[in-house]
């Protein structure tokens, strides 16, 4: 079933993990930061942590939201849902 926001707005996002290895998402709508073991992005959803071991982005269109990662891919971690920006550092540190 599909999600809509408060303007009647369609809302996606959708994870595809091919061994490990690959990571295909889409709905992506920022990236925080990056390094080769996590990387913290925003999605159409909320918060999205992937955490890993030689990770590198293989692509990423900011218009269609589409996210290509490759790399050791150990966790998907998602953040509140309600929550689609960018906590403040006091909020972080009071969370």
């Amino acid at each position: 079933m599909n999600d809509f926001n408060k303007q009647g707005i369609n809302k996606n996002h959708n994870a595809i993990l091919e061994n490990r290895k690959r990571l295909l998402l889409s709905g992506v709508t920022d990236v925080d930061s990056f390094n080769e073991n996590q990387m913290i992005l925003f999605t159409e959803l909320g918060e999205l942590m992937i955490k890993g071991k030689n990770l590198h982005i293989n692509e990423m269109n900011v218009e269609t939201g589409d996210f290509s990662v490759e790399g050791d891919i150990w966790a998907l971690i998602y953040g509140d849902k309600d929550k689609n920006q960018r906590l403040g550092i006091l909020k972080k540190i009071f969370k």
